[in-house]
């Protein structure tokens, strides 16, 4: 078998999605996309072609290897974007010719479901009490939400007092042991993410997420020292060697690989065992499609490590289309009590819509994230 081609197309509200052909009519899917840059990851995927076009597509290792070591310049959000779609279409491809789904080729699954958790609030978090109770009664157990709008290095009290009453409102309208996972966004420096830690803890928290940047990653062992709360983060972190770095840091206790800016399959399994390792729980970032959620529960399935899973439908930033819009086997992402059932469809487990996905491409999103400013007209982070 034989790789003849690889089609990219831009799909709403922000992805792209790939498409690897074969000689013997498998083709495989992933999503290649950094969320703002959807247009930069597809023409990176497209260069990438030329150089696995006429190659087996089984052999992943190899081709993983070809397109991160055979670039003089590696790694970084675009790159390993690029990488983790090709792969993750790789891995469907694979699955589909041996019949079975891709975790069976990746040791057998460790679990037979996944807890997911589900996004409340937008990027200004309001009425997120409401909120939170209607997902509990949908049968979700927990929910993430951003903490706050942009915060200055020092900022008021009044913002801080904001967040604790949001986050009241959550367990008001939930219970006591209703999962509550708050995230900085990487709005908030060090310190008043140390004033947040702390004064969040009285809510018992499931976990925080980027209290500041990867960039700053040596400050998460001081935060994390102000609080029992654990700390996530690792979106904006894409191999390895980029998560080497912070297991030396420290401080963190859950990591958030995407995994279409990580690498893919293939590269966050690695990341995963490497967590592991250092007893370090995984739960990987997922705000996107179905084919980045399908490849997300792949891993989760044979990562013991695996806690819980990011899902992306009926997230703020969905607007046009949404993840069930893409897929012909919606029965096969039913959550259930806040868990979904592992997939058993070969390859991913996603049916693609491919005539929805040509029709979208006709009209490519153009999609951007917001810039913001702090009152005197600095910007700020987002």
């Amino acid at each position: 078998m034989k790789i003849v081609g690889i089609h990219t197309w831009l799909v709403r509200p922000r992805w792209c999605f790939v498409e690897v052909l074969t000689d013997e009519g498998i083709s495989g899917w992933g999503e290649a996309v950094i969320e703002g840059k959807a247009a930069t990851v597809k023409a990176c995927v497209e260069e990438m072609a030329e150089y696995i076009t006429g190659l087996n597509p089984l052999h992943i290792e190899d081709i993983w290897n070809l397109l991160y070591r055979g670039a003089f310049y590696r790694g970084g959000p675009v790159l390993m974007s690029a990488i983790a779609g090709i792969d993750q279409a790789l891995w469907d491809i694979k699955g589909k010719y041996h019949g079975v789904p891709a975790y069976e080729l990746m040791g057998g699954p460790c679990r037979h479901s996944m807890k997911v958790y589900s996004w409340i609030g937008g990027d200004r978090p309001a009425e997120v009490g409401k909120a939170a109770r209607e997902r509990k009664e949908a049968g979700f157990t927990a929910v993430k939400m951003n903490a706050t709008e942009e915060l200055q290095y020092i900022d008021s009290y009044k913002k801080v007092d904001a967040v604790l009453e949001r986050v009241a409102s959550i367990r008001e309208q939930t219970d006591k042991y209703f999962g509550i996972a708050i995230d900085f966004h990487g709005r908030v420096h060090k310190p008043m993410a140390k004033v947040l830690a702390k004064k969040l803890e009285e809510f018992d928290p499931m976990f925080l997420e980027e209290p500041v940047l990867c960039e700053q990653m040596e400050d998460f062992k001081e935060i994390a020292a102000c609080c029992s709360i654990p700390i996530a983060t690792g979106e904006r972190l894409y191999s390895r060697w980029d998560y080497k770095r912070l297991f030396k840091a420290g401080g963190i206790s859950i990591i958030q690989p995407d995994l279409s800016h990580a690498g893919g399959l293939t590269e966050v399994k690695k990341v995963a065992s490497m967590a592991e390792a250092y007893d370090v729980a995984l739960a990987p970032h997922c705000p996107l499609g179905p084919i980045a959620l399908s490849a997300c529960l792949q891993v989760d399935a044979v990562c013991y490590n695996a806690v819980i899973q990011e899902q992306s439908i009926g997230i703020h930033y969905n607007v046009g289309k949404s993840v069930l819009d893409y897929v012909h086997n919606r029965d096969d992402f039913t959550f259930d009590n806040g868990y979904v059932k592992l997939p058993q469809k070969p390859g991913l487990g996603v049916v693609v819509n491919r005539e929805l996905v040509v029709e979208e491409n006709g009209a490519p999103h153009h999609w951007k994230n917001p810039v913001w400013h702090h009152q005197d007209g600095s910007v700020a982070e987002w």
